[in-house]
């Protein structure tokens, strides 16, 4: 019977001595589960104390996609990522075994940073020509990094200004253009993994010109007189000429004569009728509506 009996017993399953695995955690190097892009990250897989063998795993995701596998006498395994990635960041766990079933870890984010790129500095609106007393906004954007990102803005490197970039939207910088402001411009963007400056752009300025009409000194322009004076049978010469100037809608008549011919018996004089205004000169009257009357003296135009 007792061969019998030691048969039966070696064909039931054999539990494995001991207790399964307590306390199994996942740790990571560097620690909090951040790390920068293309730096190592350790996955640190432990257990409490034991003297058994212990298979380790490694999982990605909660649905468990599994990393690696080691069976070890320790308490500790690790599995390392030697290059991390983008695509890296996820959550994942490990599970230790000593023959009585895997125990699972608690599943840890794991966030990579990128370090920020060279930014692009950007005039908005104004590009590099700009007019004195514009308004003037400066962008500067880093295309890569993680977020939140710094930016210092500079003008012929004195700094101008600073701004935050929570999202990875890139930054803006405004002020006032003067003629202190020409020269060179640029800014820097860091997220705490190092600085990056981006490249000098040159602002280049014109002094604004008044586009206000009232401004503008009035035009005269000459234009032939429509009439002259019929010559008195009593002058070899004519008395005078009329010109007429014409300055905006206002019309100047010139007349010419000379103090010998003209005496006090031929008085000039200028009378208002109505609309139109009237002038004599010796026996003739000549009359042109709304003109302004302006006498010079023949002898110093000459």
């Amino acid at each position: 019977m007792l061969p019998w009996l030691l048969l039966l017993i070696c064909a039931l399953p054999c539990e494995p001595a001991g207790n399964p695995v307590s306390d199994v955690s996942l740790k990571t190097k560097p620690p909090g589960g951040w790390v920068m892009e293309g730096n190592k990250l350790v996955l640190i897989c432990s257990v409490a104390n034991t003297t058994e063998n212990i298979t380790y795993l490694w999982y990605r995701g909660a649905l468990g996609l599994n990393l690696e596998k080691k069976t070890l006498p320790s308490i500790t395994a690790e599995f390392e990522i030697s290059e991390v990635k983008q695509s890296d960041v996820d959550q994942y766990y490990c599970a230790a075994d000593n023959g009585h079933g895997p125990v699972p870890s608690e599943l840890v984010n794991i966030n990579v940073r990128v370090p920020v790129s060279r930014p692009v500095l950007t005039f908005v609106d104004t590009g590099t020509q700009a007019v004195l007393g514009d308004l003037v906004e400066l962008h500067c954007k880093a295309l890569r990094g993680s977020p939140p990102i710094f930016y210092q803005f500079y003008h012929e490197n004195i700094i101008l200004g600073n701004s935050s970039d929570p999202s990875g939207g890139g930054a803006s910088f405004n002020f006032s253009l003067t003629a202190e402001h020409s020269g060179n411009f640029s800014c820097e963007a860091s997220n705490g993994q190092g600085v990056q400056r981006s490249e000098v752009v040159a602002l280049n300025l014109t002094g604004r010109q008044s586009e206000d009409p009232l401004r503008s000194p009035p035009q005269t322009v000459l234009q032939e007189s429509n009439y002259h004076n019929s010559p008195d049978p009593g002058h070899p010469e004519p008395v005078y000429e009329n010109v007429n100037a014409v300055s905006g809608d206002e019309v100047y008549s010139l007349v010419y004569h000379t103090q010998q011919e003209l005496g006090p018996t031929a008085a000039q004089h200028v009378s208002t009728h109505g609309a139109s205004e009237s002038f004599q000169v010796s026996s003739g009257i000549y009359s042109k509506p709304r003109i302004n009357i302006v006498y010079v003296d023949y002898e110093d135009t000459m």
